[in-house]
C-alpha cells in the first residue's frame, strides 16, 4: 500500500466523485420538482427526441440529469484506463474498487432506464439512488486508497468498526428517506419530531409507519455517530477527527433541513437540500472508513514484515 499515486489517477477520481455528487443533488431535484417523467417513458431519448422543446422545463431537467450521467460515464471510462494502466500490478485494491465503481456506474444507469420505462416505480426508485450512493462511496475509496499515506497505523478495533456500522447506517437512512419519498409517504407525519402527535404512529396507517421507521433510522445514526465522534476524538489524529466532526455537523444539518421540508409540507428547495446533506454525510463516512482500512491493513502488513524478518535473520 506504500506504492505512490499518478496524481492523474486521483484528479479524475475527485472530479469523478464530484460530478457524482452533483447527479445525486440534480436526481433530487428531479424528484422533487416531479420531472422523472419529463422526458415520457422514452430512453435514451427523451420524447421520441435527441433535445427537449424549449418551453418545456420539467423535460430540460431531466434531460440535464441524463447529461450528467454522460460526463460521469466519461470521466469513468478516463479513470478507469488510468487504474488499468497504473494498479494492475501496484495496488489490487485500487484497481478493484476502480472496476467496482465501472459496474455500479452500468447498474445505475439501467436502473434509470427502467425507473422511466416503468414510471417510477418505488422499489426500483430506491435502488437507483441507492446505488448512486454506492458508486460515489466506490470513488471516494478509489481516491483515499490511492492517495492517503497511513500515519499512525493501528489494527482495527472497536472504532474502526464504529466507523463501518455507521457508514451503513447513513446509507440506510438514504434508502428509506427515498421509499419515503417513492412511497407518497412525505406528508403522511405533518409535525415533527412526532408523528401526527404520536411517537409510534404504527396505527395511522402503512405511509406513517414508513415515515416513521426512517425518523428512527435517522435517530440511530446521530446516537451512532456521536458516539464515533467522541471516540475519534480521543484516539485518532488531527484528520480523522475533522472528518468524524464534520460528519456530525452536515448530519444535525441534514436532520434539521428534513424537519424543515415536512413543516413546510414537502417544499421542493429544502428535499434537494436534505437529499445533499444526506449524501455528503454518507460521503465523508465513505472517507473515514477508508482510511481506517488502510490503517489497519498497514498495521498487519507490519506485523507480517516482523514476523518473517527474523525468521530471514535465522536463516541467513
Amino acid at each position: 500500500m506504500q506504492s505512490v499515486s499518478p496524481p492523474l489517477f486521483t484528479r479524475l477520481a475527485l472530479a469523478t466523485a464530484l460530478f457524482t455528487f452533483g447527479l445525486i443533488i440534480f436526481g433530487a431535484v428531479v424528484r422533487v420538482t416531479d420531472s422523472g417523467l419529463g422526458c415520457g417513458s422514452h430512453w435514451p431519448l427523451c420524447n421520441g427526441t435527441i433535445f427537449p422543446p424549449l418551453d418545456n422545463l420539467t423535460a430540460w431537467i431531466e434531460w440535464l440529469h441524463r447529461l450528467f450521467a454522460v460526463l460521469i460515464g466519461l470521466l469513468g471510462i478516463g479513470m478507469l484506463a488510468v487504474a488499468l494502466h497504473a494498479y494492475r500490478r501496484q495496488s489490487k485494491a485500487v484497481l478493484n474498487i476502480t472496476l467496482a465503481a465501472a459496474g455500479l456506474f452500468v447498474l445505475q444507469s439501467a436502473l434509470g432506464a427502467v425507473v422511466v420505462v416503468l414510471e417510477l416505480p418505488p422499489t426500483f426508485v430506491t435502488l437507483h439512488l441507492g446505488t448512486a450512493m454506492l458508486l460515489l462511496g466506490a470513488l471516494l475509496a478509489a481516491g483515499v486508497w490511492a492517495s492517503y499515506r497511513p500515519v499512525g497505523a493501528h489494527k482495527g478495533d472497536f472504532i474502526a468498526a464504529l466507523t463501518y456500522v455507521t457508514a451503513a447506517l447513513s446509507l440506510v437512512i438514504i434508502l428509506t428517506g427515498a421509499l419515503v419519498r417513492g412511497s407518497g409517504a412525505t406528508l403522511a407525519c405533518t409535525d415533527w419530531p412526532l408523528c401526527n402527535g404520536q411517537v409510534f404512529p404504527f396505527g395511522q396507517g402503512q405511509l406513517a409507519t414508513i415515515h416513521m421507521v426512517h425518523r428512527f433510522a435517522v435517530l440511530a445514526l446521530g446516537i451512532s455517530l456521536a458516539m464515533l465522534v467522541w471516540y475519534v476524538f480521543k484516539n485518532r489524529d488531527r484528520e480523522a477527527r475533522l472528518l468524524a466532526g464534520l460528519a456530525l455537523v452536515v448530519y444535525l444539518g441534514q436532520a434539521g433541513v428534513g424537519a424543515l421540508y415536512v413543516l413546510s409540507s414537502a417544499a421542493p428547495l429544502w428535499g434537494a437540500a436534505h437529499v445533499g446533506l444526506a449524501a455528503a454525510t454518507w460521503g465523508l463516512l465513505v472517507v473515514l472508513s477508508a482510511m481506517e482500512w488502510m490503517n489497519g491493513r498497514e498495521a498487519t502488513d507490519n506485523v507480517s514484515e516482523q514476523r518473517w524478518n527474523p525468521q530471514s535473520e535465522v536463516t541467513s
